[in-house]
């Protein structure tokens, strides 16, 4: 009776752990096809499920800093994309005494993405451009356990080894002849 016991403990421990790697393991398989105009999203529980065809949303099944901490390690890794950030504009004033822990998220969140180009815009416009671009471009949305509103970290790929800069000025010499 203990073994099979311990064979049923050790068996949902394993399908547990399996399923809790799933979506860290489809982010690193999914990063080296993701390029430039893709997007990444960590998103909070309640985020709609969006029916663009380009759109994949995956439930982490985790909060949402360690998915953010998880998602920011492995675009750190990638040679060939880096994220330009998108926050929602309302998250500064959402109320502690309505949502509490949103002071220390917001705080944490601050220091994630420290040395990152952050963008803020309503909810409302990031879902229209993420609307927009699951119609041509691959999203990946980590939906995670946060039931805090405004939350979620959109963050658009961009080419990592070309800059706006050096495309600025490729074009000038293209118009020059």
């Amino acid at each position: 009776m203990f073994s099979r016991t311990m064979a049923v403990i050790a068996s949902v421990f394993l399908v547990g752990s399996a399923l809790a790697s799933s979506w860290q393991e489809e982010l690193r398989k999914q990063l080296p096809l993701l390029g430039h105009r893709n997007w990444v999203v960590v998103a909070d529980s309640a985020y709609p499920w969006q029916t663009s065809p380009g759109i994949t949303t995956i439930d982490t099944g985790a909060d949402q800093i360690s998915v953010l901490k998880e998602t920011l390690k492995a675009l750190r890794k990638c040679t060939h994309i880096h994220p330009v950030m998108y926050t929602d504009a309302e998250l500064p004033f959402v109320p502690e005494k309505e949502a509490a822990g949103v002071t220390l998220y917001r705080k944490t969140l601050k220091g994630l993405l420290n040395g990152y180009d952050v963008n803020s815009l309503l909810h409302e416009q990031i879902i229209a451009k993420l609307d927009e671009a699951g119609k041509t471009f691959h999203v990946l949305l980590l939906k995670s356990k946060m039931t805090i509103p405004y939350t979620s970290v959109f963050m658009r790929l961009d080419c990592a080894y070309w800059n706006g800069a050096q495309e600025g000025r490729m074009r000038a010499t293209m118009k020059k002849g």
